[in-house]
């Protein structure tokens, strides 16, 4: 079964694929003084801060093999030069993919796909 916590969102110009690795959430983490589910928390509730967005999207698009000055080019055009809560849902659904699991790879559904003993 596979958890590497890809997700792939229909926003901006097209298709982005997105991932928060350990050393993107370390560094996310260091970024807005708050680990991941606090993140995800504040993102959920209202209670963001502009790192928050900015910063999950930067990085997800990095440890999803974006190049670092791709990633900083996308989030200048696509998150800095819009009002920001037109990416809370972005930023929260690839910081939940991280913390939780992208939503098509739920634990168990893999492993019940692949399992050949009968129902």
């Amino acid at each position: 079964m596979s958890r590497r916590a890809d997700i792939t969102l229909a926003c901006w110009d097209g298709e982005h694929n997105f991932r928060l690795r350990i050393g993107e959430l370390i560094t996310l983490q260091e970024k807005c003084d708050a680990g991941p589910y606090h993140v995800a928390r504040r993102l959920g509730d209202g209670t963001w801060m502009v790192g928050d967005i900015r910063e999950t999207l930067r990085l997800g698009l990095i440890g999803a093999g974006v190049a670092q000055e791709d990633a900083r080019r996308l989030i200048e055009q696509h998150v800095d030069r819009v009002p920001l809560i037109d990416n809370v849902l972005n930023a929260q659904s690839v910081i939940l993919a991280a913390v939780m699991g992208a939503p098509e790879e739920r634990l168990g559904e893999s492993q019940a796909a692949t399992d050949p003993s009968p129902s």
